[in-house]
């Protein structure tokens, strides 16, 4: 199972972006789908979660302004970022979750200037 994400980049704060990921590889549904972050000399954290039922969960620091959705297509996800902040800085990688198994994407750059 490989994850493919994308859509990082430079925005200035108070500004959107959107990522995206796409799990190929997988005969099955991928269970559970998040994005998490790692900025530099911090932990990976998790950002948002979604389970293939809908439900989300979602990282205090983003709640009202992040949202993690699923997309059509067969084990794609999305996060909708809004209102960014410097303190949103950080490579943001996908997760995906499938009988037992854990998956992650290369990481993508998403830098927000004040």
């Amino acid at each position: 199972v490989q994850l493919q994400a994308s859509g990082g980049g430079l925005v200035q704060a108070g500004g959107s972006l959107r990522l995206s990921c796409a799990a190929t590889g997988s005969p099955f549904t991928i269970i559970v789908m998040g994005w998490y972050r790692q900025a530099p000399g911090k932990p990976r954290d998790m950002v948002a979660t979604i389970i293939h039922n809908g439900m989300t969960n979602y990282a205090d620091s983003v709640k009202g302004r992040f949202t993690i959705s699923r997309g059509n297509v067969k084990n794609t996800a999305y996060l909708q970022m809004n209102n960014l902040s410097p303190e949103d800085t950080a490579v943001y990688y996908c997760k995906g979750s499938v009988r037992g198994e854990h998956y992650w994407g290369r990481g993508t750059q998403v830098t927000v200037s004040s």
